[in-house]
């Protein structure tokens, strides 16, 4: 469980944030927060000096690991479609509430095909559709449990499966 939390500290600390806006005159508001000079004004932060902004030095993003972006995806043990809130590597490793795709382009286990969904119903479809495919190509495999990249598509199958795509 210690583990767990380290990495996902660690994840965040690796998303860019948005620099911190506040007040632009009064004294210092703790470490890196600005120091007065005598003329009135105060400094911002130091770049790399603490205070608001992105908790790791410029250039030292994580770009291969990404950051959270929450997406609607199939979560093939409860058979319907959930709020993504992190993934990757073609798995969801945290599931939000119910959802339909943007795209009402649903996954159905039942034959294992794409179809767009008539009728969907707290991320699930009482009533589907003809064949259709995600516009992003990333769909599930049920051959291994996860998300790949389609890069042959006919009927709402894939017929050959590429790398790992976020779900």
């Amino acid at each position: 469980m210690r583990v767990a939390a380290i990495a996902i500290l660690v994840f965040l600390a690796a998303c860019p944030r948005s620099p911190s806006t506040g007040p632009t005159t009064g004294g210092s508001s703790g470490a890196g927060g600005g120091s007065q000079h005598g003329n009135g004004k105060v400094k911002g932060p130091v770049k790399g000096g603490g205070g608001g902004g992105s908790a790791t030095p410029d250039g030292l993003v994580a770009k291969d690991i990404g950051c959270p972006a929450p997406s609607c995806a199939f979560h093939a043990g409860v058979g319907g479609y959930f709020t993504c809130t992190n993934g990757g590597g073609g798995s969801c490793f945290h599931f939000g509430p119910a959802c339909t795709p943007a795209d009402s382009c649903m996954y159905d286990p039942a034959d294992r095909t794409y179809k767009q969904c008539a009728t969907p119903s707290e991320g699930t479809c009482l009533s589907w559709g003809a064949a259709c495919a995600p516009a992003s190509k990333c769909m599930f495999s049920a051959q291994d449990g996860y998300h790949h990249r389609c890069e042959d598509i006919s009927g709402g199958t894939c017929k050959r499966y590429g790398a790992f795509c976020a779900p």
